[in-house]
């Protein structure tokens, strides 16, 4: 076992690397650290523009390097960083060299197809790998995991449902498993009418009932793309047939995820709706930190409700089994398509149903291919890119 598969202690810290250091899953990992400060020892922090928040955090927590990813943002950070001994640089690329930093740990909450790249960098390099964003999994899965295989790497799934799953299934044989369970909240339209949805503001959509996220995960909890997202990237990690993988409403939040066995058993994880508790778990893998977070009292909470979720009113569940089953580049081509899509709603461009419609355009009406390459992908996921602004440039259009 290297050093960096043992558990941190104080006489071996765990180093650590932390891509997109100033969103939530970021701050939240920082969060955590500080707790335990003799556990871990912060190389590497980045992020997407943010440079002076990512100075702070960088001063804060002892950082050696910080790179952000706007270089126009490049002089911001190296003003605050001044006669500190903070390296710092700027730029996509500097990313992907943070990334090949030899450091045992690595955090990718990059949000989007940024984050692709500098992940694939340190799955080559094999650290550990926490991956809390579902792009990358999803648009380039199997270029992910061979990548995994050659370096060595371990991927520690950080979204809850699948660290759920990942708990739940501990070392049950594969073939004793019938099916994975993804439970989902239905976020804030969980019962509107697709009349209501309709005229869905940005501001409703990123209101989420029971997390606190970024925008754009916000609405692609209130379109249901997520967990269309979710289960291309459960396929991925476990291996299971998409046909064996469901989807069902949770408004609770308290069951994150489930594992049905071939003898009856069905197996959960439950938890408070803290993101802490899924990435303390990576951060402290093989072996568990102690959180701050919430702990279950279930008299208190005295009932969990499920429910079948509508394919009716949330069509992007289907076509996100249609993408995988289809395989080759669909899954990129929507991953593609859905980030143009909110982005052009939370602009005011769109009307919030327009976003899966978007979405399904373009899916049906690109190519589908194999992607063997790293280039391929990009390729493939400009192509869905472009496709899905003229679609929006003609809605827009429309509406005015």
């Amino acid at each position: 076992m290297s050093a960096a598969r043992f558990p941190p202690s104080r006489d071996r810290p765990r180093s650590l690397t932390i891509l997109g250091a100033t969103g939530s899953i970021g701050r939240n990992t920082l969060a955590l650290v500080a707790e335990r400060p003799e556990l871990y020892c912060v190389d590497v922090l980045t992020a997407g523009r943010n440079a002076e928040l990512l100075a702070q955090l960088a001063v804060r927590h002892r950082a050696r390097c910080a790179v952000v990813a706007d270089a126009r943002a490049y002089r911001t950070l190296k003003d605050h960083l001044a006669g500190t001994g903070i390296e710092v640089a700027a730029g996509a690329e500097a990313i992907v060299e943070a990334a090949r930093r030899p450091t045992d740990w690595v955090m990718a909450a990059i949000v989007g197809m940024a984050g692709l790249a500098p992940t694939l960098a340190a799955l080559e390099r094999g650290a550990i790998v926490a991956i809390a964003n579902k792009e990358p999994l999803v648009s380039a899965g199997e270029l992910m995991l061979a990548a995994a295989r050659r370096g060595g790497a371990v991927l520690l799934p950080v979204d809850s449902e699948h660290n759920a799953i990942w708990q739940a299934l501990g070392d049950t044989p594969r073939d004793a498993i019938e099916r994975l369970i993804l439970t989902a909240s239905g976020g804030p339209f969980r019962t509107w009418s697709l009349e209501e949805m309709a005229q869905a503001t940005p501001a409703q959509a990123v209101a989420h009932p029971n997390w606190q996220m970024g925008a754009k995960i916000s609405v692609d909890s209130a379109t249901m793309m997520n967990k269309g997202l979710e289960i291309i990237e459960a396929h991925r990690l476990f291996g299971v047939p998409e046909a064996r993988i469901e989807v069902v409403l949770h408004p609770q939040s308290i069951v994150h995820g489930l594992v049905a066995l071939s003898d009856g058993s069905l197996l959960a994880q439950l938890a408070a709706p803290d993101m802490r508790i899924p990435i303390a778990h990576t951060l402290g893998w093989p072996e568990r930190l102690t959180t701050r977070a919430p702990r279950l009292d279930l008299a208190t909470i005295g009932r969990l409700d499920f429910e079948p979720p509508s394919e009716h009113r949330f069509p992007a569940l289907g076509l996100a089994r249609r993408a995988l089953r289809r395989g080759g580049a669909a899954p990129t081509i929507l991953n593609a398509a859905n980030e143009v899509a909110v982005g052009a709603f939370l602009a005011g461009r769109i009307g919030f149903l327009d976003i899966v419609r978007t979405v399904e355009q373009v899916v049906e009406s690109l190519p589908n291919g194999p992607t063997h390459s790293l280039e391929e992908v990009l390729d493939r996921d400009r192509e869905a890119r472009a496709k899905a602004e003229m679609i929006i440039a003609r809605l827009s259009s429309y509406n005015r």
